[in-house]
């Protein structure tokens, strides 16, 4: 499939063939001409469909099949009574007929809508020549187009998924040696960000240009294919692993050449996962269908991954079986995850976090749950690593905005003020849209900005201060309260602290865990209290486990506690339930105001 094949199908399978490719010329007869003489140019000529009347109203067809009814007839004496007749007295104008430059799917609804009950049509060119068109093909031909379309990728022409399943599934049952198969998983490095600076069009124009060099650098019996955003498929048959590293370096090469987009000169990559059928035969990735196409897919998606981890614009293949299931786990966390964001499956938790002064619960934190039919339990961890590196943390990180934002404005309709806060990825707030957003979901839930909290890690904040500062400014000043996650885990001093604006320090659980066995540890916290204090910051103490903990966490002046001892993370009606006074999982000691 060439660029040209390519042009070519945006206009054939998108538009349509037009009527006149399968309209058959016809004479044009004077209404005087003696119907039997219309009944011998049938019988001289069997490949003649149908004849042309001009009548005075204008054009009507008389078809083979009509004619043999009226010379029938009702009693068998049609062919006596009608031989001498003229044409004009048995053909008669209803005005309908059909342009030869219609395309097929307009002309089947014209005839749909004149309830046409003939086996042909009349087709007029714009000169006055005449035509028929057999009704049986035009809706033939129109359903091969919409199968055609339906195994399309609309953008680029290539094929879809089904088209890939299909073709893989008819190569296995023809016999093909599924040793000798291959798939390769084409994911573009960097088209998120062309797509972010020049806009959509942009994006699709790159998506298309790419999509004709892949076409131009695989073999003509290979089968291309895209699958959704900027990842592709290649299918290739009898290939040895020699063969198909070898396209696969190619189409890393072929990408690396700058491509030009509305005039502008933009630079991505292709990071290629390789699997061939050894790969992969005797196994089934966890949860997939049992078809060999489908192993082979979640192994060169697994092994795609690979590469990008590897450092991007590159081919990479898993050889070791405990290595690739990890990697197809990935791919299937990735493609799960996509269904799951698109049709729920999601599911927040909620962790309270206790106020050491007044002993009330002032704020929960969102945390993110997911349960597949699949997968089984999927970690936060593990599903926002994958996020991370496929480009899925935006939507994940959106989908999570927007529902704590409506789950905090049920709660405030119900009279409780608490504010939730939601944990920010360092590819999120590398993001230059990303305060914007997080204050548009806000105002979108119609709740204060106080009511959410953003919460980003101390590693992140750190690694790009500039950028970091900017983001977290821009929320704070906005109403949004940002918390600094996990302090004491990464390189930041207090001092460093002034130049970030942030209102809470959450102390991790690796210093808190041993303050009431550990006076040193008790000590260390004390310091880091008193200093935050002094810089005006609230102190979270994360992972309290022990009531002695929250006992020593009121007499070094911390702020707030979270942990398990309080209260595990739960879904929002049984969080409500266990702090309005249902029974708890755990004690916690009484506090003074």
């Amino acid at each position: 499939m060439t660029e040209a094949v390519l042009t070519r199908y945006d206009t054939v399978a998108l538009r349509g063939r037009l009527l006149r490719e399968l309209s058959i010329p016809v004479p044009v007869l004077l209404p005087d001409t003696p119907l039997r003489e219309v009944e011998l140019r049938f019988r001289d000529d069997p490949a003649l469909r149908a004849v042309a009347v001009r009548t005075p109203d204008g054009p009507a067809l008389l078809t083979r099949v009509r004619l043999e009814a009226l010379l029938s007839g009702r009693l068998g004496y049609g062919r006596a009574l009608l031989a001498r007749a003229p044409l004009g007295a048995v053909v008669e104008y209803d005005g309908f007929h059909l342009d030869g430059v219609q395309p097929l799917r307009e002309a089947a609804a014209a005839i749909l809508a004149h309830g046409s009950r003939e086996d042909d049509v009349l087709v007029l060119s714009p000169d006055g020549a005449a035509a028929a068109a057999p009704v049986a093909t035009i809706f033939r031909e129109v359903g091969m187009m919409f199968r055609e379309i339906a195994l399309r990728d609309p953008l680029t022409g290539l094929a879809n998924r089904r088209m890939l399943d299909e073709h893989g599934g008819g190569l296995l049952s023809a016999g093909v040696d599924p040793d000798r198969l291959a798939v390769l998983y084409v994911d573009l490095d960097g088209f998120k960000q062309v797509n972010d600076a020049l806009g959509h069009k942009a994006g699709d124009a790159l998506l298309l240009a790419f999509a004709q060099r892949l076409v131009r650098t695989v073999r003509p019996v290979d089968l291309v294919g895209r699958l959704g955003g900027d990842e592709f498929a290649v299918l290739l048959s009898d290939v040895d692993e020699t063969e198909a590293t070898d396209v696969a370096d190619r189409i890393v090469a072929t990408a690396r050449r700058p491509f030009t987009v509305h005039d502008q000169q933009v630079y991505v990559s292709a990071s290629v996962g390789i699997a061939t059928g050894r790969d992969v035969a005797g196994a089934v990735p966890v949860g997939a269908a049992v078809s060999a196409l489908d192993a082979l897919l979640h192994h060169a998606d697994g092994a795609m991954l690979h590469a990008k981890r590897a450092g991007k614009a590159r081919t990479s293949r898993l050889h070791v079986r405990e290595e690739a299931g990890a990697f197809e786990r990935r791919a299937l966390i990735r493609g799960r995850l996509h269904e799951a964001l698109a049709h729920g499956g999601l599911a927040l938790h909620y962790q309270p976090k206790l106020s050491l002064h007044s002993g009330r619960v002032e704020s929960v934190e969102a945390l993110l749950r997911w349960t597949d039919e699949l997968l089984g339990r999927v970690s936060p961890v593990e599903v926002i690593a994958v996020a991370e590196h496929t480009g899925q943390i935006s939507e994940l990180g959106e989908w999570v905005l927007r529902n704590a934002c409506a789950q905090a404005r049920l709660w405030h309709d119900e009279g409780r003020d608490w504010a939730v806060a939601i944990n920010v990825s360092p590819v999120q707030l590398a993001a230059p849209g990303l305060a914007k957003s997080v204050l548009a979901a806000v105002e979108e839930a119609g709740i204060p900005p106080r009511l959410l909290q953003v919460e980003v890690t101390e590693s992140t904040a750190v690694s790009d201060m500039s950028l970091a500062g900017q983001q977290l400014a821009e929320l704070q000043a906005g109403g949004v309260l940002v918390h600094l996650d996990d302090f004491g885990t990464g390189y930041s001093s207090l001092a460093m602290l002034r130049r970030l604006p942030v209102s809470t320090l959450k102390i991790d659980q690796s210093i808190v865990g041993r303050i009431d066995s550990d006076e040193a540890d008790a000590q260390l916290l004390s310091g880091v209290i008193n200093a935050a204090h002094t810089l005006g910051l609230t102190v979270v103490a994360e992972g309290v486990e022990r009531p002695a903990q929250i006992h020593r966490l009121r007499e070094l002046g911390c702020d707030v506690a979270q942990g398990y001892l309080i209260s595990r993370p739960q879904p929002a009606p049984d969080l409500i339930a266990m702090i309005d006074g249902l029974p708890r999982p755990t004690e916690v000691p009484a506090l003074e105001s």
